[in-house]
């Protein structure tokens, strides 16, 4: 039986009263902070990343449950300060920043990375405008990479932060233009599985903003070293060891970071390994057909609403996320089968699973993605064919 917050996702389908919705388990998301918690030092600061899961909903139950809010766009701005949050506790990251959100968040009193020299000018050009002081981080592209992450942000030409031998000079400009330099930000990639190969990125990272932070004007009071922790989305697929993360960590600040920057607020930013895990995309069956001795489950939903686990969200061979059936009368004991489970969209890439053991499901049943809490909804063409949005539902 498979359940969300404690129901029964087949009784929270008629809660819902339609499909193909998305459901997040509240408990799962506060036992994974609990987790992290007690994993990381005491003195770090969680820090949610906004674009993983922008539902008004989960935003809000994130701001009472970490220390700090990332956004990437004005209207996650608002959806973050609109939670009660502290201003000062919302970063700002991300390129191609506007005129209109530098200034909406100049005015909101929201903490900025700076991606660029040109947006640092705009940036500051809106401050003197509101006639105020804008407190900013420099997001620093590093000189090294990270192997094992799912997406790559760091290291080499990117369209993400300053290069690290650019800083010094763009900390000269914002000094020169009274811009409060909080610090730094420093990603290098996404959903990594491997504990040893983090926490050697989070050592190079600090061995960087030590080096950078001497050019700093006054004292860091913020260093922000990513995230990029990964969840287990297919068989072969080992959870990450954050105990080892954390312990490798503890002894990475009680070295460097708090000796040289005793008065900086070490920041974990993550998205996917805080809310991947805790949502599901429920779908229902709609035909069953054989077609040249392969079954297909046709569901009334697809890749318009779950793009990642179509396959076409980044990965070069395919593989199926995590997938269960609900029946009708609730848990059958019933012979396994080997079925496509395929979308409602006219297109063949519209595949949520490829030759998938699951028991019989009729027309009617279940379909639940598992893993679908990050970069499901708002990370899919959801105009694609013009079908209906999904809802959503945080239980």
């Amino acid at each position: 039986m498979t359940y969300v917050g404690g129901v029964p996702v087949r009784l929270l389908a008629e809660r819902v009263g339609s499909t193909p919705f998305f459901a997040y388990d509240r408990a799962a998301i506060d036992a994974r902070v609990g987790e992290l918690r007690s994993a990381l030092p005491a003195d770090v600061h969680l820090s949610y990343a906004v674009k993983a899961n922008p539902m008004p909903a989960v935003v809000q139950h994130f701001a009472q449950a970490v220390d700090a809010l990332d956004v990437a766009s004005g209207a996650e701005m608002r959806v973050a300060l609109d939670t009660g949050i502290e201003p000062g506790a919302v970063s700002f990251a991300g390129p191609g920043k506007s005129v209109a959100e530098l200034t909406s968040a100049v005015a909101a009193g929201v903490l900025v990375e700076i991606e660029s020299p040109l947006e640092a000018d705009r940036l500051v050009e809106a401050a003197e405008r509101l006639g105020l002081r804008p407190r900013v981080a420099v997001r620093v592209n590093p000189d090294f990479e990270v192997k094992g992450s799912g997406m790559r942000m760091g290291g080499g030409a990117q369209q993400f932060g300053v290069d690290a031998e650019m800083v010094p000079m763009l900390l000269k400009t914002l000094h020169e233009r009274d811009v409060e330099v909080a610090g730094f930000h420093v990603f290098s990639g996404s959903q990594n599985l491997h504990a040893d190969i983090l926490a050697t990125a989070q050592e190079r990272t600090v061995d960087l903003v030590l080096r950078l932070a001497d050019d700093l004007p006054g004292e860091a009071t913020y260093l922000n070293i990513g995230g990029g922790f990964g969840i287990p989305y297919y068989t072969q697929d080992q959870p990450l060891d954050v105990a080892l993360v954390g312990s490798r960590l503890e002894a990475l600040l009680a070295s460097r970071v708090r000796p040289a920057l005793p008065s900086a607020q070490v920041v974990i930013e993550l998205g996917r390994y805080l809310i991947g895990e805790a949502g599901v995309y429920v779908t229902r069956v709609v035909d069953r057909k054989i077609s040249r001795g392969k079954t297909f489950l046709i569901v009334d939903g697809g890749m318009h609403h779950q793009l990642a686990a179509s396959g076409n969200f980044g990965q070069v061979i395919r593989r199926n996320y995590p997938i269960s059936v609900v029946t009708a009368s609730g848990p059958a004991d019933v012979a396994e089968e080997t079925v496509q489970v395929v979308g409602c969209l006219c297109t063949p890439l519209d595949l949520l699973g490829d030759k998938v053991s699951l028991p019989r499901a009729e027309v009617g049943d279940l379909v639940v993605v598992h893993q679908a809490g990050a970069y499901g909804l708002t990370a899919s063409p959801t105009a694609f064919l013009s079908h209906p949005a999904p809802l959503e539902v945080l239980v």
